[in-house]
């Protein structure tokens, strides 16, 4: 072989291993993702993960960005398309709607801590003081309408269809109305500012905390169903990867539990089996 050709027989083989090198690189550049995006929204839930998980994973090398959405919808579609990686305000049954509405496909990776469902009023003092006709306001999103109607029909005021699975059940579904309430739908946001002109109001626990209301003035809470415990959610891409996993770790570890031992002193949050077995 003359000397220019095996110059160029060198020059590429150093090509081939250099692009070999640089592949290799890239794969373990994703394999070792150290930069999370969390997608908030407004309510507690963001808030605990900002406070309370983020030290735990930049304790294991992690950096964490938050991105805020105004509402969880849009939170969503940008798990959905990869501009985020993860959000911590939703329950399953919500999650489950998005995916069916926008073939999308969000999983759940943990349980977190929950706010349940309540029953206010600035008007009554229990749930015994129900006139006829009182005015109820409930969420107007399916999932949380379902819960709020399930709550109701605890109180012992409406009856719902029993054929009908309970979390598809809606207004239509009401079987037994003895008090001929006046049921009004509307934002869960809207809730909490429309008390004084409501007899009783359901809110979910986020916007709860984002009215600054306290859940000691609950007159009824709901049960809490498993597909109504809050869920840290990633795209199913991503829910065995390294960095999904050390969120799930961080809401088990004892150091957060610790934590949550020190806030809860009111039983503001149920704290799901799962986190403490």
């Amino acid at each position: 072989m003359n000397k220019k050709k095996f110059s160029l027989a060198i020059l590429a083989l150093s090509t081939l291993v250099l692009t070999a090198c640089g592949g290799n690189d890239s794969d373990g550049a994703a394999a070792a993702k150290e930069n999370i995006i969390v997608g908030t929204s407004p309510g507690p839930y963001s808030e605990l993960f900002l406070d309370d998980i983020v030290p735990i994973l930049e304790d294991k090398g992690y950096t964490v960005e938050a991105v805020e959405f105004s509402d969880l919808r849009s939170a969503d579609v940008a798990l959905q398309e990869g501009a985020v990686d993860v959000n911590v305000d939703q329950h399953t049954a919500y999650m489950d709607n998005f995916n069916t509405e926008a073939d999308a496909s969000l999983v759940a990776i943990t349980p977190i801590p929950t706010v349940p469902t309540g029953m206010y009023s600035e008007k009554r003092a229990s749930i015994e003081e129900v006139q006829d006709g009182d005015q109820v306001g409930i969420p107007d999103d399916a999932s949380n309408a379902a819960r709020a109607l399930l709550l109701l029909e605890k109180a012992g005021w409406i009856t719902l269809d029993e054929s009908v699975e309970a979390m598809q059940t809606t207004t239509s579904d009401i079987v037994e109305n003895p008090h001929q309430l006046e049921i009004v739908e509307m934002s869960s946001a809207q809730i909490p500012r429309s008390l004084d002109d409501l007899d009783y109001g359901i809110i979910p626990g986020s916007m709860l905390y984002a009215a600054g209301m306290s859940s000691n003035d609950s007159l009824l809470n709901e049960d809490i169903l498993p597909h109504l415990i809050l869920h840290a959610v990633v795209d199913e891409q991503n829910a065995e990867t390294e960095w999904a996993n050390a969120i799930v770790e961080a809401y088990r570890s004892d150091e957060f539990l610790e934590r949550m031992e020190e806030v809860n002193t009111d039983n503001y949050w149920f704290i799901p089996e799962e986190l403490t077995n």
